[in-house]
C-alpha cells in the first residue's frame, strides 16, 4: 500500500519543508495540477470534459422550486447557495448549517431521527397546494448543537479520483513516524458499489465518492430524491407530513441531474496558489508537526480523463480523521466519533473568511490555537514560537 503514497513536491518552495516520503512509496505523478482562477476548469480537461464541466456549472447554478422537488424542508435552494465566493461559484460563503443530536448517559449519541436530526433544515418551500412548510426548529431534548461551516468544492475531482489505497497508506506512515497525531481513514459504504470504502468528504468524511457527495447534499441541502438516496427528509421527524408532498417520489428519477452538478465538481481547479514569501513559514509548518496532518501533495490514480490522470496535487490534507479533543463538534456521524473532524485542506487558505468547522473565528492564528487533541503539540508550539517565527509561518499559510 506504501507505494501509492505521493512523495513528491515538483520545485515548489514549500517541498523543502516536507518530509521526503520516498522511502515509503513509489508513487509519483506524470504531472502536477496547480489551480489558475479560482472557478476554472482543470487544466488539460478535454473539450468533451470542458462541455461536461459548463453543463454542470448551469446544474449547479440551478434554483429549484416546489415543483421540480425543492424541499419541503430544506437549506438552501440550489448548489450555489452555498457555494458561491467572490464571483467564482464553488467556493464557500460562510453559510452555517446545524447539526443536532442527544448524548445520553452512557455516552451513546442519538440523531434524533424521530425529530427532524441530525441537521435542521432551516428553510422550507412555504405555502403550497393550500399547506405551510415551515422550517426545522431545534428540539428540546437536544443536548449537543454544533454548527457547520460548508466547504469550499475546488479541486475536489482530484480527491475523489485519489485511491482508497493512498489514504491507508498515509494512516500507516503517520502510524510509524508521528504516532500521537496518526489519523485514520474512514470506513464508510459507497452506496453505488454496495461495498465500504474510504471516506474522504465532509467535516466527518461521511461520503466516499464526490457522487454520493452530491447525492447526499441534494437530499439533504435542498430536498431533491435521487437513486443514491431515494428518501425525504421527513419535516422534523413527521414522516406522516409527506401525504401532502407536492412532489412525491424521487425528485431527480434518473440521477441526471446529481451527476451533472457533480461533473462541475469533478473539472472544477483547485485554488490558485500565491507566491511563497522568501521565509522560514515552510520550514517552520513542518517543524511544529502541521505537516504531519496537513499533507502537501497526493497523487491521484488512474483516469480515464487527462486532465485527472495520476497527477500530484497540493491540498495540504491528509483526508483522514483525527482525534480533536474539545475542537470536535461533539457529534457521531459515519464512522467520525464526536471528537473526531476529519483534516480539512489548506489550499485557498488566504479567501476564506470563516475558519474550522464551525466558522467560529476569522483569524488564522486564532483557528491554530484552537487545536486540541491530536492537534495540541502544534498548537502549542506555535503558541511558544518567537513573534518573528510565528509572523513567518502565518505568511506562508497565506500563500496556500
Amino acid at each position: 500500500m506504501r507505494r501509492y503514497l505521493a512523495s513528491f513536491c515538483l520545485g515548489l518552495a514549500a517541498c523543502a519543508a516536507q518530509e521526503d516520503l520516498s522511502d515509503v512509496t513509489g508513487a509519483r505523478g506524470t504531472r502536477e495540477v496547480n489551480g489558475s482562477t479560482y472557478g476554472a476548469a482543470l487544466p488539460r480537461v478535454s473539450a468533451a470534459d470542458q462541455r461536461r464541466f459548463e453543463a454542470g456549472l448551469v446544474e449547479f447554478k440551478r434554483k429549484r422550486d416546489a415543483r421540480s422537488g425543492l424541499g419541503p424542508v430544506m437549506s438552501g435552494d440550489a448548489c450555489s447557495a452555498c457555494h458561491d465566493f467572490v464571483g467564482a461559484i464553488g467556493g464557500t460563503n460562510g453559510r452555517l448549517e446545524r447539526r443536532f443530536g442527544h448524548r445520553n448517559p452512557d455516552g451513546s449519541f442519538d440523531p434524533l431521527l424521530s425529530l427532524g436530526g441530525p441537521m435542521l433544515q432551516d428553510d422550507a418551500i412555504g405555502l403550497v397546494n393550500g399547506i405551510a412548510w415551515i422550517p426545522e426548529t431545534l428540539p428540546s431534548i437536544a443536548n449537543v448543537i454544533s454548527q457547520r461551516l460548508t466547504t469550499p468544492v475546488f479541486g475536489l475531482g482530484l480527491v475523489d479520483a485519489t485511491p482508497d489505497a493512498t489514504f491507508v497508506a498515509v494512516a500507516e506512515w503517520q502510524r510509524l513516524r508521528h504516532p500521537e497525531v496518526a489519523g485514520r481513514p474512514a470506513v464508510v459504504r459507497d452506496l453505488v458499489r454496495n461495498a465500504d470504502a474510504v471516506g474522504r468528504f465532509g467535516w466527518k468524511a461521511t461520503q466516499p465518492t464526490l457522487l454520493q457527495f452530491t447525492a447526499d447534499a441534494f437530499v439533504n441541502e435542498m430536498g431533491i430524491t435521487n437513486p443514491v438516496f431515494p428518501d425525504e427528509n421527513c419535516p422534523q421527524g413527521d414522516c406522516g407530513a409527506l401525504e401532502n408532498n407536492p412532489a412525491p417520489g424521487l425528485n431527480d428519477p434518473d440521477g441526471s441531474a446529481m451527476a451533472s452538478a457533480t461533473d462541475f465538481m469533478r473539472f472544477l481547479g483547485p485554488p490558485p496558489r500565491g507566491k511563497t514569501p522568501p521565509s522560514r513559514g515552510p520550514d517552520l509548518f513542518a517543524e511544529i508537526g502541521c505537516a504531519a496532518c496537513h499533507l502537501q501533495t497526493l497523487v491521484t490514480g488512474p483516469s480515464a480523463s487527462a486532465a485527472l490522470d495520476r497527477v500530484a496535487y497540493h491540498p495540504f490534507s491528509d483526508f483522514l480523521l483525527h482525534d480533536m479533543g474539545t475542537l470536535g463538534d461533539r457529534i457521531d456521524e459515519g464512522d467520525a466519533n464526536g471528537a473526531e473532524i476529519r483534516t480539512p485542506p489548506l489550499w485557498g487558505l488566504p479567501f476564506r473568511h470563516r475558519l474550522l468547522h464551525d466558522g467560529r473565528t476569522t483569524d488564522v492564528a486564532e483557528a491554530i490555537l484552537a487545536h486540541d487533541g491530536q492537534g495540541k503539540p502544534a498548537r502549542d508550539r506555535f503558541a511558544a514560537l518567537p513573534d518573528g517565527d510565528r509572523a513567518s509561518l502565518l505568511l506562508f499559510l497565506e500563500s496556500l
